[in-house]
């Protein structure tokens, strides 16, 4: 196992990550994206540093890493690109904008993405959008609300997620929904606006927002916060 921290905001340590990985195996059949942070509060109440770097992570990190594998694959003629997309790229919730419009610019970048790459059968890129997920972004999100966020239910695991990422390489897709309730809350989202926009506010108090008291914060928005990093958050997951 190669290890090469680096930051996707950095397009020199992306592409000496990428050349790294190239030199010590010699190809690169697949890479699997996950950066990404988050922030809450509302439009007018964020920092607005903090709303640019949320969308910055999403948007030019990935930018950023198609930029530095796209040669590589190419040269191969096949590869594997799997993005961990979210829900949230699909729909739009209120104290969550920054994450949301990071979402939906970086699932943009990626459908175009796929246009593009028509020419090469061989070389997949393909989004995974999971729902509420038990990982550590939650709590350690930027926030102005005055509390930590939590992942909606449906949780899911990170494993259960994993496991989404591994079936996309074996059965390629443009956008795979990982979670029951995703496409009945999509579908919402299109086909009852009203309805969905009366009730997510209130659901989200209800379900999306930790039972706590911090401070405002940035969270691990523009630096690693290392006590908090861990492959689960503290939340129960299925």
């Amino acid at each position: 196992v190669e290890v090469c921290p680096g930051d996707v905001l950095d397009r020199a340590a992306v592409q000496a990550a990428v050349d790294r990985a190239v030199g010590t195996f010699g190809r690169l059949d697949v890479v699997v994206h996950t950066a990404t942070v988050m922030a809450y509060g509302k439009i007018e109440d964020l920092d607005p540093d903090v709303f640019e770097r949320v969308v910055d992570t999403a948007v030019h990190g990935t930018f950023h890493v198609f930029r530095a594998v796209l040669p590589q694959f190419r040269a191969q003629r096949r590869g594997s690109l799997v993005v961990v997309s979210s829900l949230l790229a699909s729909v739009t919730t209120p104290t969550m904008g920054a994450y949301v419009t990071a979402k939906w610019g970086q699932l943009g970048l990626i459908r175009t993405l796929q246009q593009e790459l028509r020419d090469l059968p061989d070389v997949h890129v393909s989004a995974v959008a999971p729902g509420g997920t038990t990982t550590p972004i939650y709590t350690q999100a930027a926030t102005v609300l005055g509390n930590t966020g939590h992942p909606p239910p449906p949780v899911y695991t990170p494993e259960r997620v994993a496991r989404a990422v591994v079936a996309m390489l074996d059965r390629p897709r443009r956008l795979k929904q990982s979670g029951f309730a995703n496409p009945l809350i999509i579908a919402g989202f299109r086909l009852l606006p009203p309805v969905y926009d009366a009730l997510v506010g209130p659901l989200l108090k209800v379900f999306g927002y930790a039972r706590d008291s911090v401070p405002a914060t940035t969270g691990n928005v523009f630096a690693p916060v290392p006590e908090k990093e861990a492959t689960r958050g503290p939340f129960i997951g299925i």
